[in-house]
């Protein structure tokens, strides 16, 4: 897709964002937040993959082979670690995520990682490995066939590989031991709700709209980011239909008008129905190039030649200018930065250089949001 065509794409995009964006639009109290507690935890293990084809750790990794040792002592087989020489057994390290409320039992996803010198993963199966929380404690235990969504074979030199197979999961390949549930309710029977994106506008209606529905003064915004909520004593006994009638209700959120933009990619996405002061856009496009040409002269040959009778190499240079035959004049008032890019567009305005204008009007103070760029 070219410069011309893509900029009219972004423009079409932004025009239907900014349409969407004016209607008044109300959202679920769960969709922009959630309850202070309400989290997940990381777990993290240390285990062995076997079963790898010569492709797991070398022998000159110590601490596979003291793992391996360890392992086989605990079946009453006696090995030095210095004898250990195998390549099928890798050092790997295992990560997850358990869930804010977890029952003993429960499965949830691993991810296993090595940590060694081993060439690939494939193939492989973890041995059991416990799965310890920031506190030391475990609370599952990891252990199954690995999924490595790559490969890499090597022989005499030639390398084929994909992706990253040193990385791969186990689906449900944990098995929580110790079960855990989010505490979402302080013991002064309050309950704090956090917005995903802080705005005191919003968190003042969110305050509102609580207030309005039970038709008491159960909640308070404490700032831009958090709503203070007080559980009835009626409603402690039964918090999870309390917490249900609070996500249910719907309020209409109010954004901070923003424009991102990428220059990697060239993409400018607009949020919202962003506003710009009157401005006028002059943007040239002028082309200079300086072309020489060299030639050589030849004197005539005569019987007599004298030392000053040589050949001499003379250059010629001549300039060209070009300008584009469009013109580059945009007059914009009250408008958004849509109908901006969508005039800048039918002067077939390159999507570079819509940024570079974006970033223009910014810098004068015409663009009323955030330009933001990454």
């Amino acid at each position: 897709m070219n410069s011309k065509l893509r900029a009219s794409v972004f423009a079409t995009i932004l025009l239907a964002l900014s349409s969407s964006v004016m209607a008044v639009e109300t959202v679920r109290l769960k969709d922009i937040g959630k309850f202070a507690g309400w989290r997940e935890n990381a777990l993290v293990g240390y285990g062995l993959v076997t079963g790898l084809a010569n492709t797991g750790d070398s022998p000159n990794n110590k601490a596979t082979r003291q793992s391996i040792a360890n392992v086989l002592a605990q079946f009453d087989v006696a090995v030095q670690p210095e004898l250990v020489l195998s390549r099928n057994v890798a050092a790997v390290m295992v990560t997850a995520k358990l869930p804010p409320v977890a029952r003993q039992g429960d499965s949830i996803d691993v991810t296993v990682t090595s940590i060694g010198d081993a060439r690939s993963l494939v193939g492989g199966t973890l041995l059991t490995a416990p799965m310890k929380a920031p506190n030391g404690k475990v609370y599952a235990l990891a252990q199954g066939a690995l999924f490595v969504g790559g490969y890499k074979y090597d022989m005499n030199g030639n390398v084929a590989q994909k992706n990253h197979p040193t990385v791969g999961s186990i689906p449900a390949g944990a098995i929580v031991e110790v079960g855990v549930q989010a505490k979402i309710m302080s013991n002064e029977n309050i309950m704090t709700f956090t917005l995903t994106d802080a705005d005191f506008t919003t968190s003042s209606r969110i305050a509102a709209a609580i207030n309005t529905a039970f038709g008491e003064p159960l909640a308070k915004a404490l700032d831009a980011e958090g709503v203070e909520i007080r559980v009835p004593a009626a409603d402690r006994e039964y918090l999870v239909d309390f917490v249900t009638r609070i996500e249910k209700l719907s309020i209409e959120p109010d954004t901070r008008a923003r424009v991102v933009v990428d220059e990697r990619t060239g993409t400018i996405v607009s949020g919202g129905d962003v506003k710009i002061a009157k401005v006028v856009v002059s943007h040239g496009d002028l082309k200079l190039s300086i072309i020489t040409d060299n030639s050589v002269s030849q004197p005539i040959l005569v019987r007599n030649t004298a030392a000053e009778v040589r050949t001499e190499t003379v250059s010629n240079s001549r300039i060209n200018v070009s300008e584009k035959n469009e013109s580059g004049f945009v007059s914009a008032s009250n408008n958004t930065v849509a109908d901006l890019i969508q005039a800048l567009t039918r002067i077939k305005t390159s999507t570079r250089d819509i940024i570079s204008i974006l970033r223009a009007v910014k810098a004068s103070g015409a663009l009323r949001a955030d330009l933001i760029i990454q």
